[in-house]
């Protein structure tokens, strides 16, 4: 068997019989899906984008290599079988001289290459497959999996020794079902979608590496990807107009997710109106006379964040850089920030207030560890109702400028922290005004919340001065003067 070719690896995938083609894949994302060179990719959406095609068409690429072995997998036996009736219809007309065995549960091309479809139900269901080795698996539908560990577990089934044959996993789902979280937090969350990025840790965030040791220790193991899919993208369903009706007549939080195919709508969500494709631009030069500003929510133990803000002459608030870290000191998380906006003028910075307390009888507070490293701030305001206030403020933010026909507020999208976060934080069920103070992941939101509520503005921003400053925010140290 010769090498695939780049050609082969990214043409589209046909056979033709007498002149009639057989399958071609819907232009756009289904074909960038076939030609997806990444190890892992996410294919989906909205509902009716053609995932199941696609993913039966995907590992057809490889099955004329006698080596070839796949395994194409559903949660439940009761949807293998739809799946296995389309790829009836489908390969035989592809491969002459291919079978399935029912027995097996397999199909065997005449080259030897094999695709098994199976089922796994439960997480002790992979231990079917301990010993068994893929250069392919595919999971389709794969938020129906509550928890990714058959998802993890399988990536140690995938291996190839044929130079040639590349190894592989795909998966295809909508948003929704048990799955969302992990789905989204492993391939939505950690980059724009249908850009192509390192594989993170789904508990950290971190790009998984090369362990100490390693010849290739530090390095990143391997890129994962999203492509995202709409209805309007599959001609065959969307020319009709039936299965969009159909779409557009189901409850709001189901058909944003089945037919605009949004992963950021949660039930009780405390932002709805948080919207990817409003909120979130490319990054792009800022003007250096603009306004710039930041805002920090510091934590050791959890997580420390920092939001670079700027403020557009129409006085539109620009997201434009975060930094999102653990377990670091304040002297080092100093430096960090300003390394990270070096040649910027930054006109101030706004803390957490509790940095301000006393830590002790003696030394200095996390907020003086901080400035004497000449990294600036003043306290954000935490009095009486600033939760209330500045989520009322966000809102706002949120909202669409009758004006500008712009929203107040964008985020450039490598600032992907707190746009996963955004939209996921929910409501306080006994206090709606404000989101609910028990999740993990409000360090994000706590410094856009101190950001958005400094007042900021594009033609002349407030000067903290503590020797002229008659009302406004206390000064938390007169040493410093912040």
């Amino acid at each position: 068997m010769s090498q695939l070719t780049q050609e082969q690896e990214n043409i589209s995938i046909q056979s033709v019989t007498n002149d009639n083609v057989i399958f071609r894949p819907n232009a756009g994302p289904q074909t960038e899906f076939l030609a997806a060179s990444e190890r892992e990719v996410l294919y989906g959406g909205a509902a009716g984008g053609g995932k199941s095609y696609a993913i039966l068409a995907d590992p057809m690429r490889y099955l004329s290599h006698p080596q070839f072995s796949g395994l194409l997998l559903r949660h439940t036996t009761e949807e293998l079988r739809e799946l296995i009736w389309k790829s009836q219809e489908l390969y035989p007309k592809i491969y002459p001289g291919i079978k399935w065995s029912e027995r097996k549960m397999q199909w065997e091309a005449p080259s030897g290459g094999r695709l098994w479809m199976s089922y796994l139900d439960r997480d002790e269901d992979v231990l079917r497959y301990q010993g068994l080795s893929f250069s392919w698996i595919g999971f389709d539908e794969l938020t129906q999996w509550s928890t990714p560990f058959a998802w993890n577990y399988m990536r140690s089934r995938l291996r190839s020794t044929a130079p040639d044959l590349p190894v592989y996993m795909r998966g295809t789902t909508n948003p929704g079902n048990r799955g969302h979280a992990w789905v989204k937090k492993m391939f939505i969350d950690p980059a724009p979608a249908g850009k192509s990025f390192w594989a993170t840790d789904s508990e950290t965030g971190e790009t998984m590496t090369y362990p100490s040791g390693h010849s290739k220790e530090g390095q990143p193991l391997f890129k994962r990807r999203f492509i995202p899919a709409k209805l309007s993208d599959n001609p065959y369903l969307a020319e009709t107009g039936d299965y969009e009706t159909m779409l557009l007549s189901l409850p709001e939080h189901q058909r944003k997710q089945l037919l605009e195919g949004n992963w950021d709508i949660a039930e009780g969500a405390a932002f709805p109106e948080f919207n990817r494709a409003i909120h979130t631009v490319d990054p792009y030069s800022i003007p250096s006379d603009w306004t710039r500003f930041r805002a920090c929510d510091y934590g050791y133990g959890s997580f420390s964040a920092v939001l670079w803000f700027a403020v557009a002459p129409d006085n539109q608030l620009i997201v434009y850089r975060e930094l999102y870290v653990t377990k670091v000191l304040a002297e080092d998380l100093a430096e960090m920030v300003m390394q990270a906006e070096a040649g910027e003028r930054i006109r101030y910075g706004v803390l957490d207030s509790s940095c301000w307390h006393k830590r002790g009888d003696t030394g200095p507070s996390i907020a003086e560890r901080m400035i004497m490293k000449g990294c600036r701030w003043r306290p954000a305001d935490r009095s009486a109702g600033s939760r209330v206030a500045g989520k009322n403020e966000l809102h706002r933010r949120l909202q669409v400028d009758d004006v500008t026909e712009q929203p107040r507020m964008v985020i450039f999208n490598n600032c992907t922290q707190l746009i996963a976060d955004l939209p996921s934080l929910p409501i306080d069920k006994t206090k709606q005004e404000d989101i609910d103070t028990k999740v993990k992941n409000d360090h994000t939101y706590d410094a856009l919340r101190y950001g958005i509520m400094s007042r900021p503005r594009s033609s002349s921003v407030f000067d903290f001065d503590p020797n002229t400053l008659k009302r406004g925010i206390t000064v938390a140290d007169s040493t410093f003067g912040y």
